[in-house]
């Protein structure tokens, strides 16, 4: 049976979060409309096939590629480049043929026919010949009919046959009885072809029966083309990076959110560094300036403990513990937008929408957020104002919503109002279709440039009918701006999610082999090799007790950085672990329960698919659904909480790996009781795991017997330990503030 797979599905998760603009997906229409009629025309006048090579390359040309070639190469009908000229690779190859040729054009039930034997020769000149590695999709069309293959499935399933390389390299060096492309094609092409053409997946799309009346411009009904105007743009066909691409960084997000604050990204000696403005070029309006404003103006700056660790003189103290609060603010700014997010698509509504202008008017109102509402239950809420105003703001029970011990000390945010910034000179926010000018209240212009992103990561794929084309803001993007801005001083080094995913990937994998192997007693040599029995292996047994067990041992390695930065290398191990647990089988509710869920890292975020094959989206009024939101966030805490550790001498850097932990568990937050209230699963105390320290230096030297009060550091040891792991079990299920500060004192104290 052929492998033929719907629109949606060959697109990359992460792409498929994005909605398209209105614009786009009208130029899209009107460009794929004058190629069917131009087409049906040709049709009727018996033309030749270069004039549907002309059409469908002018539909190409119109609809996306004007920044790419695409033209005719040797007999290739058309190839796509990767770049403006013939200089650039060739990255997608495409043979037309008449809608009324149709014996030479595939069928979904026979894809073995000339068109592709074609595609074929041009796949090996290309990838063999002329060692082009740089081959993304092949396609074969007819102008209605679309068949699309990818690169990667004819690396894998024809250049890696040898017999097929063989005979293509005696055909080319004339070691045959013909060298005419026929010989190819009936005697090689096809004998290939037909070994594989039940397990070759691809692409197949009708235009003209399942689109053709989507097309006309009265239509504005149009989230359906979505899928197929993705299908077709470079992003996909061409593999092209995009705004939520987790290796590169979001330049317009991350400038003006920069200025905002009150910092400047400069280049000394080759490295990026981040630093406050010069002096001609501050904006004392910004968040930074404010404060420091503050702290110096009313001398609060004298109140902080220890001051000398920020700094030799004032100036340099006044900046960093500026910048310490103003990251303390924006980290939790930027989380509650990504739960802002969150709450509006569980709940299909705007009305849970809380981060803007018309709801938090002032600083003050911010700070009854952050300390009057997230960080008490409903019920606990003092004033009916609160209650009334924050009834759609669940408890979090985090750290992140508890005032610091610099906040206490010296500054609150509600000591800032009354200010107004100058908007960014490439800012994203506009005005009547015009980029914004001017000042406005900081707090407005937060809001603003906040809601000119998308933080809700979710399967949308739909159009905007705002036109105004938000870019995707993932977890994944905002870890790689908190790591730049934590790193100011160093010009840290964000490691690429490529990195990360595969160092979790190769390690965790050998790591759980090893253990499954030595507890089972098999010698299994790959990861692969144990997947593909471990299924039996559990339905032959007691399956029930196989997955716990198996559970039991994941969750028993531990993972610790000790230079953690931002936590990027432990929300990659966090997802990989949750993938194994996943292609084991052994990923169930907590009562055993069989979830009908495929889980896998894409762009570096974890990626849920249903049983449909369809991105998971949590809807609490259903079941299995609520049943997977909670087997996830349980997963992720017990993983969190049990075998992910990190320690870093940055202070700040401790504060963005917990945030980065936080956000995780956030994503899969759900509602306890939905038909009862609003209250979502409180947050655990995970924060426990991740210290401020010097991983290099030890408390004691390694060969001392004795501590300096002369006792045996052995029976020292043996007494703390079981007593530091008991306080530590209490601090991550304590949920009153009282006990977890007693808690945590004793924790001080080991």
């Amino acid at each position: 049976m052929n492998k033929i797979i719907k629109p949606s599905k060959v697109l990359n998760p992460s792409y498929r979060k994005i909605n398209i603009i209105r614009n786009e997906i009208n130029n899209f229409k009107s460009a794929l409309n004058v190629c069917l009629e131009h087409i049906k025309i040709s049709e009727e006048k018996n033309e030749s096939e270069e004039n549907i090579k002309k059409y469908v390359g002018d539909f190409l040309h119109q609809a996306f590629y004007q920044e790419y070639l695409i033209n005719t190469k040797d007999k290739i009908d058309l190839a796509i480049y990767a770049g403006k000229d013939a200089n650039s690779p060739v990255s997608v190859l495409v043979e037309a043929k008449r809608p009324s040729n149709t014996s030479e054009f595939l069928r979904e039930d026979d894809i073995n026919k000339k068109a592709l034997q074609e595609l074929l020769l041009y796949y090996l000149r290309e990838r063999v010949t002329l060692e082009n590695n740089q081959i993304k999709h092949l396609i074969a069309t007819d102008g209605y009919k679309w068949y699309f293959f990818k690169g990667e499935d004819f690396y894998t399933t024809f250049y890696k046959n040898k017999k097929l390389l063989k005979e293509y390299n005696e055909f080319v060096n004339n070691q045959k009885d013909s060298s005419k492309n026929e010989l190819f094609y009936n005697e090689i092409a096809k004998k290939y072809i037909e070994e594989v053409k039940d397990e070759l997946p691809f692409l197949y799309i009708d235009i003209k029966s399942d689109y053709e009346q989507l097309l006309p411009l009265s239509n504005t009904n149009d989230d359906k083309l979505v899928s197929l105007y993705k299908v077709f743009s470079p992003i996909h066909l061409l593999a092209q990076s995009y705004g939520n691409d987790a290796n590169e960084l979001n330049q317009d997000f991350y400038f003006e959110l920069l200025h905002i604050i009150g910092l400047e990204e400069v280049q000394q000696k080759g490295i990026k560094l981040i630093q406050r403005k010069k002096k001609k070029n501050r904006n004392h309006g910004s968040l930074l300036e404010t404060t420091i404003f503050i702290l110096d103006d009313r001398n609060y700056i004298k109140k902080v403990r220890n001051l000398e660790n920020y700094g030799e003189d004032r100036e340099e103290q006044l900046f960093n513990v500026a910048l310490e609060l103003c990251l303390t603010w924006i980290n939790r700014i930027l989380f509650l937008k990504l739960l802002e997010a969150q709450l509006v698509v569980y709940n299909k509504s705007k009305e849970y929408e809380f981060l803007n202008i018309d709801f938090i008017t002032r600083f003050n109102d911010l700070e009854d957020l952050f300390f009057s509402a997230l960080a008490k239950k409903p019920e606990e809420r003092n004033e009916e104002r609160i209650k009334e105003k924050y009834k759609n703001i669940p408890y979090l029970n985090s750290s992140l919503f508890e005032p610091n011990e610099l906040e206490d000390a010296a500054l609150q945010i509600s000591n800032i109002n009354g200010v107004e910034l100058e908007i960014y000179d490439k800012t994203v926010l506009k005005d009547n279709l015009k980029r914004s000018s001017g000042k406005i209240p900081l707090l407005a212009y937060i809001f603003r440039f906040l809601d000119a992103y998308d933080f809700s990561g979710k399967d949308q794929n739909k159009v905007d009918e705002s036109n105004q084309g938000k870019a995707l803001i993932s977890s994944s993007v905002l870890g790689l701006i908190f790591e730049k801005i934590n790193g100011y001083k160093e010009g840290a080094f964000y490691t690429p999610a490529y990195i990360t995913m595969y160092m979790a990937r190769e390690t965790l994998r050998k790591t759980v082999l090893q253990k499954l192997n030595a507890h089972y007693g098999w010698e299994y040599e790959s990861f692969d090799n144990l997947k593909e029995i471990f299924f039996d292996h559990i339905r032959k047994g007691d399956r029930n007790i196989i997955r716990k067990e198996v559970n039991q041992i994941i969750n028993s390695i531990k993972i610790c950085d000790p230079a953690v930065g931002s936590g990027h290398f432990l929300v990659s191990v966090l997802n990989e672990l949750i993938v194994i647990k996943s292609e084991l089988n052994v990923l169930v509710g907590k009562n055993g329960e069989y979830l009908y869920i495929t889980v896998r890292v894409e762009n570096d975020e974890l990626v849920v698919l249903d049983k449909f094959d369809e991105i998971f989206i949590y809807r609490p009024k259903n079941e299995l659904n609520q049943t997977i939101q909670e087997t996830l966030f349980h997963e992720k805490q017990t993983l969190i909480e049990s075998c992910l550790f990190g320690v870093d001498i940055n202070p700040n850097s401790v504060k963005i790996c917990r945030l980065r932990l936080w956000i995780e568990l956030l994503k899969n937050a759900y509602y306890t009781n939905y038909k009862k209230n609003n209250y979502l699963q409180t947050l655990p105390n995970i924060d426990i795991n991740i210290k401020t320290g010097n991983s290099l230096i030890s408390k004691f030297n390694v060969d001392d017997t004795m501590n300096f009060f002369g006792n045996s550091l052995s029976v020292l040891v043996k007494k703390r330990i079981p007593d530091y792991k008991i306080q530590t079990e209490l601090y991550k299920s304590v949920r009153d503030k009282e006990a977890k500060w007693v808690i945590n004192q004793k924790l001080e104290e080991h």
